[in-house]
């Protein structure tokens, strides 16, 4: 893999950041979510903050006088493979970063924890077409690429075209892995909702729904306001000042998130929400304390 000074400077900036936040919490609370308890030993660790209390040996923490975990050969063989939207709409944000920007930090803190654990990672880079698709492999060489495409690769396609993704990567699989769907999901969920239960009918699929917050509520502009869809282009003026617009285009958002929601629920796949000004890993590493503690 040939990689430009330039973006190399970002990768360790991306890799600096990414290091510290895959803590020994996270990646504790990552193993103990998706690492199943097979069948066959394989050796015992020092237990981390985060992972199973089942998985304890305790003959081998009697010994130790801390306590050690079980390994299990399932545990080495995860694969997880992140879909990430690159439609217009996921470079929107008002709070000094974009959804992109997240879906990038969600995206590299999974590749980082993926490869500190030995695990297979793949990427589906989507936006009204297939943009990128990088088979799961494992080793710092592959994840390093799967950063730089998630830094620099850009689309012309402006609308999202989740079904396609989704199918493309139920393709892409050869067994079970956990998916990670990184998107603002503003797209007709009915054209999205049979692909999406025949791929978590195989695989545990988690849905990271991003949002800024003006996508939830609008402030009192005190007039006319120019609005531009990202992904059609189409223009409108809207009367921001309007009390009762205000509420319209909240009730109309709230409409949009629950039918989503829906759709997720009845497809038996998680949900994260993430808006823009939320601490990305912290929400993501809450869902996963509360995936464990679910069971």
């Amino acid at each position: 893999m040939t990689l430009t000074a330039d973006t190399l400077r970002k990768i360790r900036r991306v890799e600096l950041r990414t290091r510290k936040r895959v803590n020994h919490v996270f990646a504790g609370a990552y193993q103990a979510v998706f690492k199943g308890r097979g069948m066959e030993f394989d050796s015992v660790r020092a237990y981390e903050p985060g992972d199973d209390v089942r998985l304890i040996d305790w003959n081998v923490t009697a010994r130790a006088g801390i306590p050690f975990v079980k390994r299990y050969l399932e545990e080495r063989e995860l694969t997880v493979m992140l879909i990430v939207d690159l439609s217009a709409s996921a470079f929107f944000g008002t709070t000094g970063r974009t959804k992109h920007d997240v879906a990038l930090e969600l995206g590299a803190v999974l590749a980082y924890t993926a490869a500190r654990n030995n695990d297979r990672v793949g990427l589906i880079l989507f936006s009204d077409r297939i943009e990128q698709a990088i088979p799961p492999r494992k080793g710092r060489n592959h994840v390093l690429r799967v950063i730089r495409d998630l830094l620099e690769m850009r689309s012309d396609g402006r609308a999202t075209d989740l079904r396609t993704a989704l199918r493309s990567t139920r393709m892409l699989l050869k067994h079970s892995a956990v998916v990670f769907v990184l998107s603002d999901f503003l797209t007709d969920m009915r054209e999205v909702s049979a692909e999406l239960s025949l791929l978590a009918h195989r695989h545990d699929v988690v849905a990271v729904v991003l949002r800024d917050e003006r996508e939830k509520m609008w402030p009192d502009a005190g007039g006319l306001v120019a609005l531009r869809d990202a992904e059609t282009g189409q223009k409108r003026w809207v009367d921001a000042g309007s009390v009762a617009w205000r509420e319209q285009f909240e009730a109309r958002m709230l409409k949009m998130q629950n039918d989503l929601e829906s759709v997720l629920r009845r497809a038996k796949v998680d949900i994260v929400p993430v808006d823009t000004q939320d601490d990305a890993v912290a929400r993501l590493e809450a869902f996963f304390q509360r995936r464990l503690l679910r069971g």
